[in-house]
This record gives C-alpha cells, sequence and structure tokens, in this order.
C-alpha cells in the first residue's frame, strides 16, 4: 500500500485565509500543506506585473483596518504604502467625489455648509415618505436623498448586482460612508495602504518556508488528500464540498478587460466609477495610482494599465466574488452551516467557505482567530 506523507494540517487555498492560517500553525510547529486549485497564490487579491505595473488582475484591493493586531501581522511580510482611496463616480460625463461627503453636496446641490447639506437631505427623505426603509432603494435615500440616490447609486448598484433597488436587502448600502466634512478618504480606518511590490509578494513573504502545491484539485482526489493530514482547513465553495447536495448557492462575479496604453495618465485616479446605467462597466481601474504612478525605485512610469470591470450572474467555471446573501441564499447557506458543522476535521473559512463578505482585514483577523483556536485544542 502507497504511504503518503503526513500533514498536521492540509489548508485548501492559498489566499489570504489560507496564508494566515498556514503561518500561525506553521510558527506553532505545525508541518502545513497548502495546495491551491489556481496557478498563483494569494487568491482574489493576487497581483502581476504588466509594462511595469503591479496589476490588480481581480479588481481594486486596498488594505485598511483599525486592527493593530491584524496591521503588526501583515507589516511582517510586507512594507506598506500611504495610498489613501479616494475614488469619483462619473455620471454621463459629470464627476462627483466619493464617498458621499461635502465635495458631493456641493456638486449635486450648491450647499456650502453641512446643515445646509442635512437640511437638503431631510427635505427629500421627508418627500419621500420613507420611515423605516425596507430594501437598498429606500435605505439609499433614507441616506443621502433621491438626487444621489438616481445619480449615483441606482445605475451602479443594479449593473453590480443584476436586480432592481427595491429587489436588494438594505443592509448592502449600510456600507457605504456618509459625511458631512469635506474628507475625501474612502475609509474611516487608522490604517490604510498598498503593499510595496504587490499583494503576491507580500503572500509569497506569508508562505515563505510551507510547501504550496498549485494547480491541486482538493474536491478532485478528496480522500487522497484527506489521508494526507489530521485536519482541513477548506476555503472553498461551501456547498461544492457537499457536492452541491442541497443546491448551489448564487454569486456575483466579475470579468476584466485590461489593456496597456502607451500613455502616463488615462483618467487621473485609481477608480472611477460609472454610475449610470447605460455604460456597460461600472468601473475602470487604472493601475499605477495605487502606487503613485512610480516603480519600486521610484521612477515615474512612462504607461499605464487600465481594466475595465463588468459584473454579471455566476456561472459553474466562472470566479465567484460576491455572495449574494438574499433570503433564499441565507436559508440555503443555512442549511449547509448545519452540514459543516458536524465536520470535526475540517474547518470552513473564508469568502466561499463561509459565504459572507469580507474586508481583507476581517479575512485575516477570522484566519488568526481560528487557527489560535486550533491550537489550543
Amino acid at each position: 500500500m502507497f504511504e503518503y506523507p503526513m500533514f498536521d494540517y492540509l489548508v485548501v487555498g492559498a489566499g489570504l485565509y489560507g496564508a494566515t492560517a498556514a503561518r500561525r500553525l506553521r510558527d506553532a510547529g505545525k508541518s502545513v500543506l497548502v495546495i491551491e486549485k489556481r496557478d498563483h497564490i494569494a487568491g482574489n487579491a493576487y497581483t502581476e506585473k504588466l509594462a511595469g505595473i503591479n496589476v490588480h488582475r481581480y479588481g481594486p484591493h486596498i488594505f485598511h483596518t483599525n486592527d493593530s493586531t491584524v496591521w503588526k501581522f501583515v507589516n511582517q511580510y510586507a512594507s506598506f504604502n500611504d495610498f489613501i482611496n479616494s475614488p469619483v463616480a462619473n455620471y454621463r460625463g459629470e464627476i462627483f467625489q466619493l464617498p458621499f461627503n461635502m465635495h458631493t453636496f456641493r456638486k449635486m446641490w450648491g450647499v456650502t455648509d453641512p446643515a445646509q447639506a442635512a437640511a437638503k437631505i431631510a427635505e427629500q427623505v421627508a418627500t419621500s415618505g420613507i420611515t423605516q426603509p425596507k430594501n437598498l432603494e429606500e435605505q439609499a435615500i433614507s441616506m443621502v436623498g433621491r438626487d444621489i440616490y438616481e445619480k449615483l447609486i441606482k445605475g451602479y448598484t443594479q449593473k453590480q448586482w443584476g436586480r432592481e433597488c427595491d429587489r436588494l436587502p438594505a443592509s448592502i448600502i449600510k456600507r457605504i460612508p456618509v459625511r458631512m466634512t469635506y474628507d475625501s478618504n474612502y475609509f474611516d480606518s487608522k490604517y490604510q495602504g498598498i503593499p510595496i511590490g504587490g499583494y503576491t509578494k507580500m503572500v509569497e513573504g506569508m508562505l515563505d518556508g510551507i510547501e504550496v502545491r498549485l494547480n491541486t484539485d482538493y474536491l478532485a482526489n478528496k480522500e487522497m488528500f484527506d489521508e494526507m493530514t489530521g485536519h482541513v482547513i477548506y476555503t472553498g465553495p461551501v456547498d461544492a464540498f457537499f457536492d452541491f447536495r442541497l443546491g448551489r448557492l448564487q454569486y456575483r462575479t466579475l470579468h476584466f478587460e485590461t489593456e496597456t496604453l502607451g500613455i502616463p495618465d488615462f483618467q487621473g485616479n485609481a477608480v472611477v466609477n460609472y454610475t449610470d446605467a447605460e455604460t456597460p462597466w461600472t468601473r475602470i481601474i487604472e493601475h499605477k495610482w495605487f502606487e503613485f504612478g512610480r516603480d519600486e525605485h521610484g521612477r515615474e512610469i512612462p504607461n499605464t494599465v487600465i481594466s475595465r470591470e463588468y459584473s454579471a450572474e455566476w456561472m459553474p467555471g466562472k470566479e465567484a466574488y460576491y455572495p449574494i446573501n438574499d433570503e433564499k441564499n441565507t436559508r440555503l447557506h443555512a442549511g449547509y452551516k448545519e452540514l459543516a458543522s458536524r465536520e470535526d476535521k475540517v474547518t470552513f473559512g473564508g469568502r466561499l467557505g463561509e459565504y459572507r463578505y469580507y474586508d481583507m482585514d476581517q479575512v485575516i483577523a477570522a484566519a488568526i482567530s481560528k487557527a489560535d483556536e486550533l491550537l489550543s485544542r
């Protein structure tokens, strides 16, 4: 009988959750094997060099956190620049500042102070008759009024989710900041930036000294891999783990059209959202501005790389990005969560394993917590 090498832990997925858990376990003296279905590490945070620019292949990732433990952890494997996320919105050629702040309100209504802006919003909320928001549309109007909803939220959100705003839960829009100041920093986080050299370089550091096998499908060889370890940390889709026995969970997916341009500047900002319904893409990313248009030696980069981002309904064979946490999928996931709770030798973690939206710092914090819990058993 062929004897497989044994590992204390098998980590399925080399994204931020898997890499963090693997590092934590390895530093505690455990033997760890990481396997990854894709041909690269770092999951959706993966960056690749194109025309001298670190390109975010799966869309823009800006690291931000208030968690000093997470910040200390990632700074062991990367130095961060001081990039501040300040996206803008393009509505049929009009440019508005994001997040919603006094710059936005001034452009929209001509108001110049917070009291005027608050009064304008209150007037539009009162006119709408909304007192208890029941869906995303009503929640958005109650937060910023109908004008901003119509120009800057409605079209973008419907493209992003493929559903009318009155069919989406109010919780989605609650994450968007609204400020009665001229502060254009999208995130209200103590720590923020982009790892110098890209996220791939950071995750390479996290996985240093740990065996990683790429292009390796755990579910296609599950029995073999389960024999190799005492415990599995699984970060793939939870419904796929159980062979979709309860049905398929739904996601939104993204695809990108990326091109290199022989000009130094395309749009003057890292991210521009296109908020009208007619423009087919949701946003354009100009990757060089995440690192201020310079290479790792501080030299100005003479060309640029842009990516047009499109949102679509997920189907098998596509990358699953955003869980759709509506009533139907929440109920279905509850069934899978119950099945997962019975797996005493498997830990389900991350965006796909837990079927929930995570910011990067939340992923890392959750992985640290889970690894420490496993070590304490």
